[in-house]
């Protein structure tokens, strides 16, 4: 007979699941076994759920397909949370196996019970619990393809001992629905679009990761409203490169002249964004497409919302676009964007190889320089986010991801082990800060176990980077930021892992360089500056009070690696008189 576990392995394997990242526990012995008896699918044993849950959101991420983690009852399901609420606000698929105590037990107190199906309700789109043989495989196909439609977290709890049972009905197959369609925008918005463009003397266009598919409608639209195009972290990587529009990134994280032209425009154009620092927006003059017509006007009034795929939409209005004569606004912002660049280019370019300890946003213009042209880069919460979004250049090819919206610590070496696991012939590149990787340290173990060719930098400055500009802000001294001086290349070396500890910026290149061509695991554990903060290109009377209260260290602006040469080139671009 089937057992209800060999049941649940064989729907995903239909479902095209590779792996299912985890801790083993009593409760999910029978789905352990299953799989381990299973073609086509493994078991990827990580430290901790929290690591797992992150994994299968990277996975899921890059490929667009379901991922899955399992936890055991009581604290080995509850570690997924972390990773789950990662999953659900980046809009991925995972599913996360939620085992619980014997059905006998539930409701009395006993050892390890919690209530999963409660539990994950906040961290998921869907949650229920499996409770008799008969719910399968039809409860499981109604979890997997809730976690493809929704692009969002399912979780499916269960007792252990209801997974030990024989199964009540034949598996079957069923098609799971992987595609979905495009939403067209209603062609009365559209008219309604082309109006307001065509109207407006000065047009900005701010892109999120909506943008994904329609990078050559942006820069033709750009092209016909003479519009600077600014971006927000995760629209970077879509709409940065071949862009002669390019005037930066708005945010917390933002550089250059995109705050300017969202502020000095007539008619702003959210595209694909639901960029939610409301602060930056000038909350006025916006328009705003979108898929999810339930992220329409939530961060700003509008004065229209167009429902529809961000590619879908500008196609449909870009014959009705009047092509705008005059420059003045987008050469105008172009210039400020270079100048904004070249004011602090020499954070990083000046007295490099004398500068103790090594400047971190030199690290990461190296790091951007050396690694490959496809590479994925996963970024760990804080300062690392900072240094990842201006100086890692994209190309249409490389990705870059990270705790975004959830942003949670720890993230970059579980996201880099299910990138690994999924593309294991492609270079992927942690970028780690000492305070995230500490966290979920033990996961160097699962890289050296699985000999994954994960290349993991951690940016060390034995502080809690990014906490300490926000006490710097709000006008408190820095306290209890402090990680201490730790050797973290002779932990990974004692793990296994070859490592290397840079103290000294002349040798940055040669020992990064050297760590992503070599085949297998690798850490490079830098030494670098911590007074090296970056700050907002807008910042409040507020904010500049809290420096002058509190700031007893340099904050720096920050440099931008290669974006300066994008800047300058779009500059040589302007048509002369």
């Amino acid at each position: 007979m089937v057992s209800v576990a060999e049941q649940m392995v064989a729907v995903l394997r239909q479902a095209g699941v590779e792996r299912v990242y985890g801790v083993v526990g009593d409760s999910l012995n029978p789905v352990v076994d299953a799989i381990r008896r299973a073609e086509g699918i493994g078991w990827v044993h990580v430290r901790n759920e929290e690591a797992g849950a992150f994994a299968a959101a990277a996975e899921a991420e890059l490929t667009g397909r379901l991922a899955v983690c399992a936890g055991s009852c009581g604290p080995g399901n509850t570690h997924l949370i972390q990773g789950l609420y990662d999953a659900q606000r980046s809009g991925v698929p995972v599913l996360a196996l939620a085992s619980h105590i014997p059905s006998g037990q539930i409701g009395t107190g006993f050892f390890q019970e919690t209530h999963p199906e409660r539990v994950f309700t906040d961290c998921s789109s869907w949650c229920e619990m499996l409770s008799a043989p008969g719910q399968l495989p039809r409860l499981l196909r109604v979890a997997i393809q809730h976690a493809l439609g929704a692009r969002g977290v399912s979780v499916l709890a269960f007792p252990g001992d209801v997974a030990a049972l024989s199964a009540a009905n034949p598996t079957g197959s069923s098609h799971f629905l992987t595609e979905q369609a495009v939403a067209a925008p209603p062609w009365s918005q559209v008219q309604e679009l082309a109006r307001v463009l065509n109207a407006a003397r000065r047009v900005a266009l701010f892109c999120g990761a909506g943008v994904r598919t329609a990078h050559a409608e942006v820069m033709e639209a750009a092209a016909a409203l003479h519009a600077p195009v600014g971006h927000s972290l995760r629209g970077k990587e879509w709409i940065q490169y071949d862009n002669p529009y390019d005037v930066g990134m708005s945010g917390l994280l933002g550089y250059g002249a995109c705050h300017e032209a969202l502020h000095a425009a007539d008619a702003v154009v959210l595209l694909g964004t639901d960029f939610p620092y409301d602060s930056f927006l000038p909350q006025v003059h916006t328009v705003q497409i979108d898929h999810d017509a339930t992220r329409l006007g939530r961060r700003t009034a509008l004065d229209l919302a167009v429902h529809g795929d961000v590619s879908a939409t500008l196609r449909a209005v870009l014959p009705l676009l009047e092509q705008k004569t005059d420059r003045s606004f987008l050469d105008d912002m172009l210039r400020r964007h270079c100048r904004a660049l070249e004011d602090v280019v020499g954070a990083y370019t000046r007295d490099i190889e004398k500068h103790l300890p090594i400047h971190p946003e030199y690290v990461a213009s190296v790091l951007d320089e050396v690694a490959a042209d496809d590479a994925v880069f996963t970024v760990d919460t804080g300062m690392n986010n900072v240094w990842a979004a201006r100086y890692l250049q994209p190309n249409g090819r490389r990705r870059v991801i990270g705790s975004f919206l959830h942003g949670s610590m720890a993230n970059a070496l579980p996201h880099a082990i299910g990138a690994q696991l999924a593309f294991p012939g492609r270079q992927v590149v942690a970028m780690a800060g000492d305070g995230g990787l500490s966290m979920l340290l033990g996961e160097l173990l699962t890289v050296a176990r699985h000999r994954l060719p994960v290349k993991t930098v951690v940016f060390n400055n034995g502080a809690l980077g990014m906490i300490k500009l926000e006490m710097l802000v709000s006008g408190y001294p820095e306290s209890e930021i402090d990680n201490g001086d730790v050797d973290y290349a002779g932990i990974a070396r004692a793990m296994g892992i070859p490592a290397k500890r840079v103290t000294e910026p002349a040798r940055v290149r040669e020992v990064l360089a050297e760590a992503l061509e070599r085949p297998g695991p690798a850490l490079v554990d830098v030494v670098t500056d911590p007074n090296a903060l970056s700050i907002p290109p807008h910042i409040t009377a507020a904010q500049l009070k809290g420096f002058a209260l509190a700031a007893s260290r340099t904050v720096l602006s920050g440099g931008v690696g290669r974006m300066i040469d994008l800047a300058r080139s779009n500059l040589r671009n302007i048509p002369r008189p």
